[in-house]
Order: structure tokens, then sequence, then C-alpha cells
């Protein structure tokens, strides 16, 4: 499980990574040696030409240096391969192999430069169409050590410092101080990520300080963990099968068909028929790429005819739209006209997202639909996870939501209120009821949008879905029930996202690999088959051999690495307890919750028709991660449009969305 300490420095990968990796390399090495061995027999005899005796001795040299690569190879792979994750002594020898190999490459790439060299030199008069060439693999080798590379690897203390400070030594000042520098470098690393990855974003005061934000959160959460990438993803294979058993066990539930908390006269059917409605206007607030992902054969050229098109005074509402295809987009996807609209926005910045206000005379309504994530500042958005005070009039208790969205919903209020959209639409339209829809990132600021109106407009209503799970504190998640229904598809990863969420995966995911006493390869390769092609869960054991449980509640030591002792990811890691919340404050999902699931067995082909169920919900159900090849497929807003569309017209659909054809999602 430690990055493996090479070269004065940690890797991002571990001592038993190299089975992928060395197999790959060891299998194209055999095949050139082969390959070159076969050649130099053929010709063995043939080489008369001016440069024969050269060529002939450097295949010669050529084949026992790949010979002793082959070997090398074959020794990291089969070292590699020993141990479990969390026990990596019969893989010490690693890095010597690893020093071995690296030592290699020097005479292979020598060897390289002089036979491009005598390549080259058209004096020889020698063929040399059968020459191999080593570039592709050392250009594929220090890519990978690229990918392999961590920035904070020089950041460890060295072993002389670790073994003189232990772990209880880390309370002591000089822990303290340490453990102080070693965070600071990992905010400043994860800063620089992310305006790299954001590099076309302006580097303006706001965007600056969302770096900050984010890249303390992300650095926090991974800061008393020494887990390598593929530790992480053998950890996910081992609990996709561990709840797929739990899952196989457990008793179907009932499905109400009542809302616990709201008048019996409101029930489900009509509930989902608002819900249908709601859908499509936040499907429709994504603009032209979600029209063309869902309509891919004719979407497009619909909408080349209103795209590029001078704009007429109609447009006029239309802001940040300079093609006119948002806009086309939504005429399309809603059904209503020009006329309809009050106040259509796709300008974006951080904290500034899509947004447009129209008449939904079908169901008497001002609506207000709010895009959900599509750009990089939108995804910044999303990850400005912070809290955020959230003072509501009349609600007791603690009110915090989530800063980026808070923020959100603020822009979107004063918008509103401040340049007069809502006062226009109620002018025209005075008896209609003010709705408020929106999904993911937009279902999430609707949340919190209509508390924020809720005191000027007590008659609102708000259909969030695919909401994501850190929303709101439990005071305004209870306050939420009157006015806002959450809708979730499936396994989908979003709503059940949270920073307690997250640790709690994290725990678990330490405690399958701690428990598991198969090599990590084996993981992974019976990991994949199950993904793809399902079958039944491998029955991994749960406990190591000779393994004392106390051991399992202390936090796992890794070669060179800053541990936290007292992190919340370590407690009770053998307890199936509720998570952990630490120092972090428990953020809920908004209003009652409508879960819908499939009906039938949980694999099927992507083709397969599905029949979906759904039922009313408790944010209890979602206080944990479920790992699922649709965690994030049911997220998807034509997912849930069509499961939506599955239960209020009692027809099944197949899996793929996209793959409809045109007339399942347009409005009909």
């Amino acid at each position: 499980m430690p990055g493996m300490v090479a070269f004065g420095r940690r890797w991002g990968i571990a001592s038993d990574d190299l089975v992928f990796p060395g197999s790959f390399e060891l299998f194209v090495r055999v095949l050139w040696w082969i390959g070159t061995l076969a050649l130099y027999t053929l010709h063995e005899g043939k080489f008369d030409c001016s440069g024969g005796r050269v060529l002939h001795s450097y295949l010669v040299v050529l084949l026992i240096l790949l010979a002793f690569i082959i070997l090398s190879l074959c020794a990291i792979v089969y070292v590699s391969a020993q141990g479990t994750i969390t026990n990596p002594g019969p893989r010490r020898s690693i890095p010597v192999l690893v020093y071995v190999r690296a030592m290699l490459y020097v005479p292979e790439l020598i060897w390289a430069i002089l036979g491009a060299i005598w390549v080259s030199d058209d004096s020889q008069g020698c063929q040399t169409h059968f020459f191999p060439s080593i570039w592709i693999l050392l250009l594929s080798t220090g890519v990978g050590v690229l990918f392999v590379f961590d920035p904070l690897g020089s950041t460890h203390p060295g072993p002389q410092s670790q073994e003189l400070l232990g772990v209880r030594d880390l309370e002591s000042s000089q822990g303290s101080q340490l453990l102080s520098t070693a965070r600071s470098v990992a905010v400043r690393v994860w800063e620089s990520r992310l305006r790299l990855l954001c590099c076309c974003l302006p580097r303006d005061e706001s965007h600056r300080a969302a770096f900050s934000s984010i890249a303390q959160l992300v650095s926090g959460f991974f800061s008393d963990t020494d887990l390598v990438p593929s530790d992480i993803a053998a950890g996910l294979a081992l609990l996709h099968q561990e709840q797929d058993k739990m899952e196989q066990c457990r008793d179907p539930d009932e499905a109400l068909s009542h809302s616990p908390s709201s008048p019996i006269a409101e029930d489900l059917e009509a509930e989902l028929e608002k819900a249908t409605h709601c859908m499509q206007f936040a499907v429709a607030a994504y603009g032209w790429p979600m029209y063309v992902y869902s309509n891919p054969l004719t979407g497009a050229c619909r909408l080349s005819r209103d795209c590029c098109k001078t704009q007429s005074a109609e447009y006029d509402i239309v802001g940040g739209d300079n093609m006119g295809c948002h806009f086309s987009s939504v005429l399309h996807s809603t059904g209503l006209q020009y006329r309809d609209f009050i106040y259509v926005s796709f300008h974006n910045q951080i904290y500034e997202i899509p947004f447009f206000v129209a008449l939904d005379h079908k169901r008497a309504a001002v609506l207000v639909a709010i895009r959900g994530t599509l750009s990089l500042r939108d995804l910044l958005t999303d990850l400005s996870a912070d809290c955020e005070n959230l003072p509501v009039e009349g609600v007791s208790g603690a009110c915090y939501a989530h800063k980026g969205m808070s923020q959100a919903a603020s822009y979107i209020c004063k918008k509103l209120l401040n340049d007069g959209i809502l006062n226009q639409a109620f002018t025209i339209a005075p008896e209609y009821k003010l709705v408020i829809t929106g999904h993911s990132l937009g279902g999430g600021t609707a949340s919190l949008l209509a508390i924020l109106l809720r005191s000027s407009f007590p008659t609102l209503q708000c259909y969030a879905f695919s909401p994501p799970g850190g929303l709101m504190s439990k005071a305004l998640a209870d306050f939420s029930k009157e006015f806002v229904v959450s809708v979730v598809l499936g396994k989908d990863l979003v709503p059940r996202l949270s920073y307690p969420n997250m640790e709690d995966l994290k725990r678990r995911i330490l405690k399958m690999v701690s428990n598991c006493n198969k090599p990590k390869y084996r993981i992974l390769l019976q990991g994949c088959w199950y993904e793809l092609f399902g079958g039944e869960p491998d029955d991994f054991p749960t406990e190591m051999d000779n393994r004392r449980k106390e051991e399992l509640n202390q936090p796992l030591l890794g070669e060179e690495s800053l541990l936290i002792r007292s992190s919340s990811s370590y407690q009770g890691l053998a307890s199936e307890e509720s998570p952990v919340h630490g120092s972090h404050l428990p953020l809920y999902l908004p209003g009652r919750i409508l879960h819908i699931t499939e009906d039938g067995p949980a694999r099927r082909s992507c083709f397969s028709q599905v029949r979906y169920r759904v039922e009313w919900s408790s944010e209890t159900v979602f206080r944990s991660v479920l790992i699922s090849p649709r965690m994030m497929a049911d997220h998807m807003p034509d997912a849930v449009l069509l499961s939506l569309r599955s239960l209020t017209q009692d027809r099944p659909f197949n899996l793929c969305p996209s793959s409809l054809s045109n007339s399942h999602l347009n409005v009909i």
C-alpha cells in the first residue's frame, strides 16, 4: 500500500503495481528478441556488405542486452506479484530490481543511438529495413514516469526522522510543524494542478479564492492516508462486490404510495406527473450540447436552421448566447414560443450559472429552470464545498449550505428580484404560481433558491433532480420538506456525495484492502471481470490470518509517510457504523426524496428493456456511496427523464438513453 520509495523520493506507484506494466513490456521484449533472433538466423552468413561486420556485432549485442532486460522484467513481475496490499515485506527487493532495470536503459539508449547513426550512414551499403527501434518504448517509459511522479514525494521525512519521531511524537511541536509544512506544500501542489487544468479561465480574485478553497479540501482529504491510485481501485472493486453480496441478502423494501411528511391527497402519481413535466425544462436548460446528445441523428440538423442567424428583437431577452444555438435548443426541447420566455441567461462564471424564466401555461406556472454542470466554471462551483451560513427567517437551528451553490442561488435571487424579472412575469400572469427546477448543480441551486424566495412566494414549489448530497444543514433540509421534492435515480453517485460520505468511503476502502489477503493484481483482474461480465461476487476473505482485531483500529503505517494519528478515517476501521463526520459539518439532501430504482435483475445488457419503481425515501438511505457501473450513468439528465416517463407512461425503456429514437426525448 505505501508508495514505492526509489531514487530518493516517494512515487505514486506501489511495489505491487509493476505486474501489469512489467508483463506488457515483457511480452513486447520477448517478441522483439524472437524477431531479432529470427532475422539474425536468416541472415547468418549474408553480412557481406561493407558494414556487415558492424551490423553482425550490433545484433549480437542487442540480443544479449534484450536477454538481460527480459530476465530483469521476469524478476520484477514475479516479485511484484508477491505479498498483499498491506504486506509489502515479500516485495522489499523491488527497489533494487528497479535500479537494475533503470541501469539497463543506459546501454540500451547508447546502443540505439549508435544504431541510428549506423542506419543514417548510406556508405554502409547494407539493407536495414529489419533494424528494430526502441524509441517508442523509451518514449512510453518516459510518459509512464511522468504519470507516477509524485510532486509531494520529496516532502516526506526520511526513515531516520520518522523513526525518531514515531507516531506518538507526531503530536509534539516538532511533529506538528512537520505536518503543517506538509499540508502547506500539498495545498500549493493542488493549487498548481487546478491552475493548470483551468488555464483558460481568468486569474481574478474569485477564481484564486476558489482554487485555494478546493485545494485545501482535496489535500486535506488525502493527507492522512498513504494510498496510491491502484490501492483505491482495488478497494473499490472489493467494496462493490461486498455491497452486491449484501444487496442479494437484503429483502426488497416496500414502496410507499404517499410521502410520510406530505398530505395524503398529494399522492405519488401526482408528484411523478409534475416531476416529469419539470424535468423537461431541467434538461432543456443544458442548451444545445444536451439536445444534440439526446438526438444524435437529427439534433444538429434541426439546430443548424436557427443557429448563426441574425437575431431578431425577440432575442433581446437572451444573454450569453452569441450563436443562438442554446436558445434554439430550449425552444425545441420545451415546445414553448418566443413570447413565453421572460428572461434567458447563458452567462457563465464561477458562482454564476445559466438559467431561464418562462411562462408554463400547461401548468399555470412561472418556471425558473437552472442549468447543471457543463463547464469548468460550473465544476469549480461544484467543488467549492465549504459550508457557508445561509440565515433564513423562521428556521430554527443551524442554517448553512454548500458554499458554491449558496452563492449561485444568491446570484440568481438578486437577478430575479432586483432586475424585476419575477415582477414582470407575475404582471403578465398574476394567477400563476412559482416553480423552480434544475438538475445536479442546477438542482442544488434551485433548492437553495427556493428557500431564499419562500418568504416572498409562500406557494412556490421546487423539483430538484439528482441534487448533491452535501447541500444543506439538517434544519434547512427539514424546512424544505414543505415545498421541495428531490428525485434520485438508482445508484446515482452525486446525491451521495458529501464529505462525511467520502470519509466513510475512504474508511471502508481501507478496511477492505487491510483485511484482504489476496495480491493486488488478482483483485484488479477479478474486479475487471466482474464489472464487465458480472457473475457471482468473489468471496474474498474478510480477515487476514493471525491478524489481531485491535490492529485494524490503528493507522496503517507506510514507508516514509506522514500520518495524522487522530484521523477520523481510521476511527472504528473495523466497524460497520455510520460515517464519522469529524470536523466537517454534516450536509443533507433537500426536501422529500423520490427514489427511482430498476425492477428486475441488477445486470442487463445496454439494450435490455427495463422497468422502474419509485418510492418515498429518507436521507439515511443516501449516507453511503454505492459502487456500481451505473453510478454515473444514473446521474445523466436524459436517463432521469426516461425513467420518469417510463413510470408515468407505464412502459419499459432501454438502458442506453442516447440510443433511443428522437421521439422519446422530444416534447410530446
